[in-house]
């Protein structure tokens, strides 16, 4: 007599979630506690300051007390929403002139030839090698900010578009060329679908340099932005709003970035399955 078999039954991603979101939380209470020891056996609030002083920061940065309000006269809020416009600004150029050039090297041999070697030296640069130049030409108002984030944010983009474009398969770009279809409607009704996916790591990428790029867009005439906002508090060695600002533009770009990976499931349901 033989034994019933047995049918896995598959997780409840109810339960998953809640283990995935107690795994965060216990990370989060552990890093804490090592914070806390760390600053405590330091004792050196200049080198890393508790975490109860980095509150403390949020709260009167926040708020106006005393006839101050927030750091240098604006609230919190206020730099982070600035460093958010600029950096949406420049990812949305930068992405935008990154698709456009990436399509353009990849169905286009001789403009790949030619432009890539340029969007690769461009990639290699760090954000300062260039927004000297940038502050030259154009001064110090938002110009040189908007420009270094679009430059930024312009490589990966393109280098991913140029390449998901080629490497579209042959067979059905071949099949939809001999129903009569001409190279634009090649490219948006087939060749594009399929790039998606790599096209959306290429945004995700250029999104995350734009961030890690904003203290530097924001050296030079940066306040009120949060980039600002750490390089003035740098100087006076405010190493509490340091940390402050760091941790608010972390925690925005996870939000941001969780917002394009929800958008990346919705309009690439495909990804990942067989």
């Amino acid at each position: 007599m033989t034994a019933a078999p047995t049918i896995a039954r598959p997780a409840n991603p109810g339960s998953r979630r809640g283990r995935g979101l107690a795994l965060r939380l216990g990370a989060i209470a552990v890093l804490l506690v090592l914070w806390q020891l760390t600053a405590t056996v330091m004792r050196n609030p200049t080198f890393i300051p508790y975490p109860e002083a980095v509150w403390d920061r949020l709260i009167e940065t926040s708020t106006t007390h005393d006839g101050v309000r927030g750091y240098s006269g604006h609230l919190l809020i206020e730099h982070l929403g600035v460093s958010l416009r600029r950096i949406l600004i420049g990812s949305v150029i930068g992405v935008a002139g990154g698709l456009l050039l990436g399509v353009v090297m990849g169905t286009v041999g001789w403009i790949r030839v030619v432009t890539e070697p340029v969007v690769t030296f461009v990639r290699a640069l760090p954000p300062l090698a260039y927004f000297s130049l940038f502050i030259i030409w154009f001064g110090i108002d938002e110009a040189p900010k908007l420009w270094l984030l679009s430059i930024a944010a312009l490589p990966p983009v393109a280098v991913a578009t140029a390449s998901a474009v080629q490497g579209a398969p042959a067979t059905l770009v071949e099949a939809v060329r001999a129903l009569g279809a001409g190279r634009w409607q090649v490219t948006r009704d087939v060749v594009l679908p399929q790039a998606l996916p790599e096209i959306f790591t290429g945004i995700r990428l250029a999104v995350g340099i734009a961030y890690s790029s904003v203290v530097a867009a924001e050296t030079v005439n940066g306040v009120p932005g949060i980039g600002g906002m750490v390089r003035d508090a740098q100087r006076y060695s405010q190493t509490d709003v340091v940390v402050l600002g760091l941790f608010a533009i972390g925690l925005s770009g996870l939000a941001i970035d969780a917002l394009l990976r929800t958008a990346e499931k919705r309009l690439i349901p495909w990804r990942g399955r067989a």
